[in-house]
């Protein structure tokens, strides 16, 4: 996706959390523990255990491994996807992923060969490069959680770019069935370092496959690489699109508050935010395309209008204004909703960070991952295009496998 983003001058900015990771392991067979770096000016803010990536490292790296766990018991599993620049858009070559895990009894057990260094990463280790286009597959096994603790399965990932000295690490890997996954959630926040690490899980005959798409630089501490200073409105590309609960005037759920992302995450969505500043010429132009588009794509597209500009906000007057756009407009399948202010706490809109001073903001979302953003956008053909490209440009060869069962 080559396309940049429209900025204009604006006062809001973006909060970034940078909350903690977990750093405790459970470790069958593990060697000398190695101190945390704490040095405030490192890439990263340091890592306890990235070091290791070095440890056995093979000279020639390619884009797919195989770990020493596919071929032992346990649920078969492909981790796969790309690594953008820190834009979200552009794909970033030669960038080496480290990776470590438990085996399926949720041990960092040893293996045979495994250098003395490593042992307490287990021999369930591995590495890839990515390729020009930015992919890289690891072949593995499902990793099990801490025995006798209430934690997350998780598979540690590390990063090393060309042109940057220091390896920094990014989110754990976890997945969204994990029946600890939530609570340990509200308990400690995830940091979000390179994106979400919740994997949606899907199934491919005995396989299990997990897409995770990787930000290089995204909340990570002391990154050096400029980032853009401009207008900002909304989370960034590769965090989720968290659940939130707006108002349906008019459309499919009409009446109630549904959450757009709960009910509707599994393919491409759009969420299109409107704030203080309503241009109902463009509004209207926008609200046709995007009909056209849910109408083109079925149900791979969900498309909402979120109004939260909280001027003489009134939400009787608000809900018959939205209801009166959706019959003038004939509006099926786009869902016309609303929030008093984009800072609403009640219905937890806020948690998208969109900026009201702004025109418009533009989510793109698949499997609840953002995976682009357009902000100020004019309802022009060319803009229109800008859209429809964005979505066809993320639509994966594993687009159609079923999801896990959840119970």
């Amino acid at each position: 996706m080559k396309y940049s983003v429209t900025l204009l001058a604006c006062a809001m900015t973006i909060i970034t959390h940078l909350l903690t990771t977990c750093n405790g392991q459970a470790i069958k067979t593990q060697g000398p523990e190695i101190p945390v770096t704490n040095k405030t000016n490192k890439i990263g803010g340091g890592c306890d255990g990235c070091e290791l990536m070095y440890v056995g490292m093979p000279k020639n790296i390619k884009p797919a491994d195989t770990s020493a766990g596919w071929k032992e018991a346990g649920q078969k599993l492909l981790v796969t996807g790309k690594v953008y620049q820190p834009d979200g858009k552009t794909p970033a070559a030669n960038v080496i992923i480290y990776y470590w895990q438990t085996d399926n009894k949720g041990y960092y057990s040893a293996g045979k060969n495994l250098p003395e260094k490593a042992k307490r990463h287990g021999h369930i280790r591995g590495w890839v490069k990515t390729d020009l286009n930015g992919n890289y597959a690891i072949y593995t096994v499902r990793p099990a959680p801490y025995p006798h603790e209430r934690m997350p399965a998780h598979i540690h990932l590390a990063i090393k770019e060309p042109g940057i000295k220091e390896e920094y690490y990014i989110d754990e890997l976890v997945f969204d069935d994990d029946p600890y996954l939530i609570p340990k959630i509200k308990e400690k926040p995830l940091e979000n370092r390179g994106g979400s690490g919740i994997l949606r899980v899907l199934l491919s005959g005995n396989l299990q496959v997990a897409e995770h798409h990787i930000i290089l630089g995204l909340n990570i501490p002391n990154y050096p690489k400029a980032t853009d200073s401009g207008c900002k409105s909304g989370l960034e590309i590769g965090e989720d699109s968290p659940s939130f609960t707006p108002y349906h005037a008019f459309g499919p759920d009409k009446g109630t508050r549904t959450c757009p992302v709960c009910k509707y995450g599994r393919y491409h969505g759009i969420i299109y935010f409107v704030g203080n500043h309503p241009n109902w010429s463009d509004i209207k132009k926008w609200l046709l395309f995007l009909e056209q588009q849910s109408l083109i794509r079925k149900k791979y597209l969900k498309v909402y209008f979120v109004y939260g500009n909280d001027n003489g906000y009134s939400k009787i007057n608000r809900e018959k204004e939205l209801e009166a756009l959706g019959v003038e407009l004939g509006l099926k399948y786009t869902a016309l909703t609303f929030v008093s202010n984009m800072a609403d706490k009640e219905t937890e809109v806020n948690l998208n960070k969109i900026n009201p001073a702004v025109d418009n903001s533009f989510i793109i979302y698949r499997h609840r991952t953002i995976i682009n953003k357009f902000i100020n956008l004019k309802a022009t053909p060319e803009h229109f295009k800008r859209i429809t490209d964005a979505i066809d440009k993320t639509q994966s060869v594993y687009h159609d496998l079923p999801e896990m069962p959840y119970h």
